[in-house]
């Protein structure tokens, strides 16, 4: 079918109307869903009424659901199906997270700029968040093209950081704001990870910088040579012509392409309104240094 479809620029971020994702969708619906994401990386579907297995269904249309790191928290009870990820400032019995609530410290890491599961060794292709509630000021979520940002950069850069692999981990994004209160069995189980600094997309064959606050190092660079790279080409990667800001409303779904977007959540008063909103991740197929041919270092023992 042919979708009802309004871009907010030629190439990045289009709403998609007319579309109920609560009904089985047939092929060609899905197909043209899918040449849109490759198109614009970020899909906006508004005024949906989607139940937990709904918004989960529809998100297997675009690759193996990944699971919530939430396995990991022995220290908090899960509120919602491990096959999504709770980035709310909810706890137990749907309340607001208290002030010095772990987990609320923790949320607050979705503020800083980043791309979802690229600090696990097989990275997220694709994200899908449902809005349930959404606080009447601030909470938006901004996103940056990394496509664009890649084909601004001068060819000098360019060269420079082609083939060059990084080190993530959720730590080091978590150290980026001041918290480590990390288990060692969470450090265990969440080590640092190789990715690519820069990805080819298979479905459009474009270059794209591959970033995230969880990024903090660089294979065979000294490590404050690496951040600073890393600082400069996020910075060059946010400027005001890349990025899209998503103001929420109750029951969008916005999906986005991980392998060439960053995203983040910006504050709203979360010790006073409610945000419920609700991830289904997908995940690649291989990490993606395998993907690009290139053989892996010693970080990925």
């Amino acid at each position: 079918m042919e979708l009802n479809i309004w871009p907010v620029t030629d190439g990045f971020a289009a709403e998609v109307v007319d579309l109920d994702l609560s009904q089985a969708l047939d092929d060609a619906t899905v197909e043209a869903v899918k040449q849109a994401f490759w198109t614009y990386a970020v899909l906006v579907f508004p005024d949906q009424k989607l139940t937990q297995e709904q918004h989960i269904d529809f998100a297997k249309h675009f690759g193996p659901l990944e699971t919530s790191i939430g396995k990991y928290r022995k220290d908090v009870k899960m509120r919602i199906p491990l096959e999504l990820a709770d980035v709310s400032n909810l706890g137990e019995g749907n309340r607001i997270l208290d002030e010095d609530s772990r987990l609320r410290q923790f949320q607050h890491g979705n503020r800083l700029l980043h791309t979802d599961s690229s600090f696990k060794f097989v990275p997220g292709r694709a994200s899908l968040l449902y809005a349930r509630e959404i606080p009447p000021a601030g909470g938006m979520t901004e996103f940056a093209d990394e496509r664009a940002a890649y084909a601004a950069l001068d060819d000098a850069t360019k060269e420079q950081i082609d083939g060059l692999i990084a080190e993530h981990c959720i730590r080091y994004s978590r150290m980026r704001m001041g918290y480590d209160r990390f288990t060692e069995e969470e450090i265990q189980q969440m080590p640092p990870v190789p990715q690519v600094l820069v990805r080819t997309i298979p479905e459009t064959g474009r270059k794209n910088l591959y970033l995230a606050s969880h990024a903090l190092k660089i294979v065979g660079m000294e490590d404050e040579a690496a951040r600073a790279l890393i600082d400069r080409l996020i910075a060059h990667a946010t400027q005001r012509q890349f990025v899209y800001t998503h103001r929420w409303r109750v029951n969008d779904l916005v999906m986005w392409d991980n392998r060439c977007t960053m995203h983040r959540g910006t504050p709203f008063d979360d010790l006073r309104y409610k945000r419920d909103v609700q991830r289904a991740t997908v995940g690649e197929p291989a990490n993606s240094v395998e993907m690009a041919g290139l053989p892996l270092p010693e970080i990925a023992a």
